[in-house]
């Protein structure tokens, strides 16, 4: 997995899926970089393999050429148990579905997609993520 320098994410990839990871939900978005834009996909209610099963599904029906996931971190930029978590979560998805995975620090998008009123908040926090990353491309 890498961070995203924008000199690190090969202009193939145009098309993405995003995840705001969560141990109980995780939230899905999906953009690209011709619109620059992230729209929210509903949430995954599920843990384990069932996670991934409807992952799978979600990869099948939009087909991203990569995949992008919101690493928690302390507001000082450390790491604790849930970061850990979430790179362990990246690691699983390119491992499963064989896609780039970038990682993009997700501090305060859930406190952020609560803000602008999102009735799902996991998958507006993963759109948040999913914006910053393709801004950084630019």
């Amino acid at each position: 997995m890498s961070s995203t320098p924008e000199n690190t994410v090969p202009a193939q990839h145009q098309s993405f899926l995003a995840f705001d990871y969560g141990l109980k939900r995780t939230g899905v978005a999906v953009g690209n970089r011709l619109m620059n834009s992230a729209t929210p996909q509903g949430t995954i209610a599920a843990e384990g393999d069932a996670r991934f099963e409807l992952i799978a599904k979600r990869i099948k029906e939009w087909q991203p050429d990569a995949l992008v996931i919101g690493v928690p971190t302390h507001p000082d930029g450390g790491e604790h148990e849930n970061t850990l978590r979430a790179r362990k979560f990246g690691r699983q998805l390119r491992g499963r579905f064989g896609l780039s995975v970038y990682e993009v620090d997700e501090r305060y998008t859930t406190t952020e997609a609560h803000s602008y009123g999102a009735k799902d908040a996991d998958a507006a926090a993963a759109a948040i993520i999913l914006e910053q990353f393709l801004r950084s491309l630019q």
